[in-house]
């Protein structure tokens, strides 16, 4: 006895035939094939581990080929409690702020404690929910994205920024990694809702058979995933009110400190999307007698940052912080301290952009000579940062520097069997405030 396995791909069906397994078999009511609302089902029960289940949903998805556990358990076990509390029914909220889809994630006590972000459903993802960009794209394509960046990358960016915020030991980005997580409040195709729908009534109706081979539920969409912090408010909200209530000296002084590795972050990974809007504080002024307790600084919205050339057609994306008054005071000894020997470590450069690779690879639009390039613009931004701590520069001044690349040149595998080549940029973009 045999059954039909049909599998939907793209849209089209493809019928195999294969023998019906015994277990199946000897089940009295159990129909071949399986259909429902129009959706054939593949009801072959082959059994499979779950993580294999799971790596094959991402690989067919076609976007990213992620391991699904990352090296941190305490950040393994929050989105295993993240995945606890959907099927549980409390089920990520979309943001509504924001040009994409993005998520605060909860626990089983709905208490928010991440935020999830598509990599389809990016400002310029073929799922993105916000209609604005869609008008962008269908009304001004001549402005459509940001022609230094590489597109749809923005959830590696995210994580890309902290691990360089690791690494240099900057302790302003709140930890990210890429994660796969489904949800019913994410944005999907009709077909895979009407997937979804399909499955979860095959295993529903056939619970000892169907039920124990068949994983129900729409399939796991790849992002990052930001734990969240609490307490905090955008960074203009403070600074306006320091303005009116100015802070205490030594909590201004561990303020600028932290502004300081603030500037560090954006200016390594040259972030072309750092307005004041979406960098965070928190401050308890009740604790004014420590200021390492007192204030904090939180560097989120890092997607759009590692671009693969600098900025040199209409808009030069400013770091918004440097019309601030903290950027014209020249770097605190203790951020020298606390960073320049480990920017002028070539070896621990060297590891940082290799933990970039580790990362980035693993999207489907991934290209080795771009993430070259994109390594030839951090190392020019390193560089130029190591100058401006040597020299007690402010940060205002840091951003007025020259821009330039270093490009590597020899067998890609060590620094010391490469030669660098310095380059400095001869293009400038037409605006250059915006």
């Amino acid at each position: 006895m045999s059954v039909a396995r049909i599998v939907l791909r793209n849209g089209y069906k493809d019928i195999q035939y294969q023998p019906l397994p015994k277990e199946i078999e000897d089940a009295e009511d159990v129909e071949s094939p399986v259909s429902v609302g129009g959706c054939t089902l593949d009801i072959a029960t082959t059994p499979t581990s779950s993580n294999n289940e799971q790596q094959r949903l991402l690989t067919d998805d076609g976007e990213a080929n992620i391991p699904l556990q990352t090296d941190d358990p305490e950040f393994n076990e929050l989105i295993a409690e993240s995945e606890r509390a959907i099927d549980e029914g409390i089920l990520p909220e979309r943001i509504y702020q924001g040009s994409s889809g993005s998520y605060f994630v909860r626990d089983r006590d709905r208490k928010t404690i991440g935020v999830f972000k598509p990599k389809n459903e990016e400002p310029y993802g073929h799922l993105n929910p916000k209609w604005t960009k869609w008008m962008h794209k269908m009304c001004c394509p001549c402005c459509f994205g940001r022609s230094c960046l590489i597109p749809n990358q923005g959830y590696m960016s995210e994580a890309g920024a902290s691990v360089v915020d690791t690494k240099f030991g900057l302790g302003v980005v709140p930890k990210t990694k890429v994660v796969a997580l489904a949800s019913e409040t994410f944005n999907y195709t009709p077909i895979d809702k009407a997937k979804a729908k399909s499955v979860k009534f095959a295993t529903e109706r056939f619970p000892d058979t169907l039920g124990k081979n068949m994983k129900a539920g729409l399939p796991p969409k790849i992002g990052s995933f930001q734990v969240f912090v609490n307490g905090f408010k955008d960074a203009d909200f403070w600074i306006r009110r320091f303005q009116e209530e100015p802070l205490p000296p030594e909590v201004q002084k561990h303020f600028q400190h932290l502004f300081e590795r603030l500037v560090c972050l954006d200016y390594i990974i040259r972030n072309t999307d750092r307005g004041n809007d979406n960098w965070l504080i928190k401050y308890d002024k009740e604790k004014a007698d420590d200021p390492e307790e007192c204030i904090y600084v939180a560097a989120i919205d890092n997607g759009l940052a590692f671009p693969f050339k600098h900025p040199d057609e209409w808009r030069a994306y400013p770091y918004y912080w440097a019309w601030l008054p903290y950027a014209s005071v020249p770097f605190s000894d203790h951020t020298k301290d606390l960073i320049l020997n480990k920017l002028k470590d070539l070896d621990l450069v060297q590891e940082v952009i290799d933990e970039l690779y580790n990362v980035f690879k693993h999207d489907k639009g991934f290209d080795k000579n771009l993430f070259e390039r994109q390594a030839s613009v951090m190392r020019g931004q390193i560089l130029n940062l190591c100058q401006a701590l040597e020299d007690k520069k402010s940060p205002l001044q840091l951003v007025q520097m020259p821009l330039l690349r270093i490009e590597r040149r020899g067998d890609g595998k060590s620094n010391r069997g490469s030669n660098f080549i310095q380059r400095f940029q001869d293009k400038y973009p037409f605006f250059s405030a915006c």
